[in-house]
């Protein structure tokens, strides 16, 4: 895989899709897993992304393999208060952001500069603004 310009240089940030594509060892995403390896890179998820990508069909050994080779963030009062205030900033709802608010403020409180791999940019992009590059798998 060729570096775009918005190559990671400091976390590698999962959504649900791209979590979800991890387990099923997809191309794209497992080659930013690799970029990120070779580059000594944090890559992360929220804990509530975790919760997010479960269902009765996930190879729950492979789910569990993937977690153990990243950091699963916990949603502290910290980062919830900081998702609210994501949210209000963006004009976004919690009912239907929640997850991508959470995912955001860890994302934000994360060593930067800051990559985000998902499958829904226009929410990620309006909460993070400037503040993260945010990549479409």
């Amino acid at each position: 895989m060729t570096r775009s310009p918005a190559t990671p240089g400091g976390t590698l940030v999962l959504d649900s899709e791209g979590l979800a594509k991890a387990v099923l060892r997809d191309r794209t995403v497992t080659a930013w897993l690799a970029l990120a390896r070779a580059d000594d890179l944090r890559v992360i998820t929220s804990a509530a992304t975790s919760v997010e990508v479960i269902h009765p069909r996930i190879n729950r050994p492979a789910l569990e393999w993937t977690l153990s080779r990243l950091t699963l963030e916990p949603v502290t009062e910290p980062i919830a208060r900081h998702a609210a205030a994501l949210l209000a900033d963006a004009g976004l709802h919690g009912h239907k952001c929640a997850i991508d608010a959470m995912l955001s403020a860890t994302a934000l409180a994360a060593p930067g500069p800051v990559t985000i791999l998902t499958s829904d940019p226009e929410n990620l992009t309006a909460l993070c603004g400037s503040r993260a590059t945010v990549i479409k798998i």
